[in-house]
């Protein structure tokens, strides 16, 4: 009813959108995921990305600290919705509605936060309706590229920047005009992350939102620390980096969910193949449906714990030795000729054989006479422990620390 106008460098809209008309896959599995967007009032320069998971606070901090760092300048307001992420929602004053985390983003930044009232979305018009043109936009370059498949995110993330590079195109002039007005980024990004701690299980695996990711063996028994990011989980022993994994979202009604790297594993797994009968998350010891299958294929053709053992061997050889691509055509070849076997696959790959076990060390125990010659000759001479002991050994130049009892040495 009223028509609004923004001053350059006032406002910024973000809003996070779903892409519901197609369906985008990852290597031919659903990919679930939003999109980011944020706006400028003004010039209507926007920025968008992938985002994983909801609509956390970690996805809302991220995005916005991208779509900033990419703008160059931060306006005096930021709109949002009633975003969970940023306010608890509840009847009262905004200001103390507002999480402290998200309070904490904002103030980094200089941002004056406001939102719309509950239910009106129209409010946030500026980038409600923007979402609509953006969705139709990639859904064009879907078609034209003839497939909705990727084989990496990034690579769906290239594809979105491209639909917003086309959109921002028209309106370069005004963007520049209000990056004038636009007040300059910290020197630092605010944390775009939560910070956890866990300890590794024996089974080589941590915890985290009901999700088991494998972690590298070493750290079996270890407490680590974990920044978890909306898409990855970057993995510190102390103050270390040790290894970076993909975050992984359980469906819904699933107790548990696996993102298991066989890179951790492996070496385990080949030295007690039987393992793979009964594992718990057997399927995701498995690259792909090929080889799932080729599986189901062996356990069905013949003697189970031979299976195990090669197909334990072969899964060693596609991560060390050579790839999981030219192992799985071996494998699928010499069954046609009805040649698998251990020893040929052995044989084919030239697989190094495995490390002998090597015999726990034999240290011969010393005497605690050899101790004797660290400790001062009077102190041997004059025997007892009370102070007129004590005064001998002074006055001997002994060390001032006192000496452990011989019966407590070693």
């Amino acid at each position: 009813m009223f028509p609004l106008a923004y001053q350059p460098g006032e406002i910024g809209f973000c809003d996070f959108t779903r892409v519901k008309r197609v369906a985008i896959t990852l290597r031919g599995q659903p990919f679930p995921h939003l999109l980011f967007h944020y706006r400028l009032a003004w010039s209507g320069w926007a920025y968008g990305q992938i985002v994983h998971g909801g609509e956390s606070f970690v996805a809302l901090s991220e995005g916005l600290q991208n779509a900033l760092a990419a703008c160059g300048g931060v306006p005096r307001e930021l709109r949002t919705d009633r975003l969970s992420a940023a306010s608890r929602n509840r009847d009262g004053s905004y200001a103390l509605d507002i999480t402290p985390r998200y309070q904490a983003l904002c103030a980094h930044y200089g941002l004056s936060p406001s939102r719309n009232n509950r239910g009106v979305a129209h409010e946030n018009g500026i980038v409600e309706g923007p979402n609509g043109h953006v969705k139709r936009r990639l859904e064009q370059k879907l078609i034209l590229r003839g497939s909705c498949d990727f084989e990496e995110p990034a690579e769906y993330g290239e594809l979105l920047a491209e639909v917003f590079s086309a959109l921002n195109a028209p309106r370069q002039r005004r963007y520049e005009q209000e990056l004038e007005h636009l007040a300059p980024l910290p020197a630092f990004r605010f944390a775009d992350y939560e910070r956890l701690t866990v300890r590794v299980r024996s089974t080589s695996t941590i915890e985290v939102r009901q999700v088991i990711y494998s972690v590298p063996p070493t750290l079996i028994g270890r407490q680590v620390t974990v920044r978890l990011h909306h898409d990855r989980l970057v993995v510190f022993l102390g103050s270390g980096w040790v290894c970076q994994l993909p975050r992984a979202y359980g469906a819904a009604g699933e107790k548990r969910a696996w993102c298991i790297d066989l890179e951790h594993l492996i070496d385990g797994l080949r030295a007690k193949p039987r393992a793979l009968l009964h594992c718990r998350y057997q399927r995701h010891l498995f690259p792909d449906q090929r080889w799932w299958e080729f599986w189901q294929q062996l356990l069905a053709g013949g003697e189970r714990d031979g299976a195990a053992r090669l197909m334990a061997e072969a899964l060693y050889v596609a991560v060390r030795v050579a790839s999981f691509e030219l192992v799985l055509a071996f494998l699928e070849q010499a069954q046609r000729r009805q040649s698998l076997s251990l020893s040929a696959l052995q044989q084919r790959f030239r697989v190094p054989p495995r490390c002998p076990s090597l015999p726990d060390p034999v240290i011969p125990q010393h005497l605690l006479a050899s101790y004797d010659h660290l400790v001062p000759a009077a102190a041997l001479t004059g025997g007892g422990s009370g102070p007129a002991a004590a005064a001998q050994t002074t006055q001997a130049g002994a060390v001032s620390q006192p000496l452990a009892a011989a019966g407590r040495a070693g």
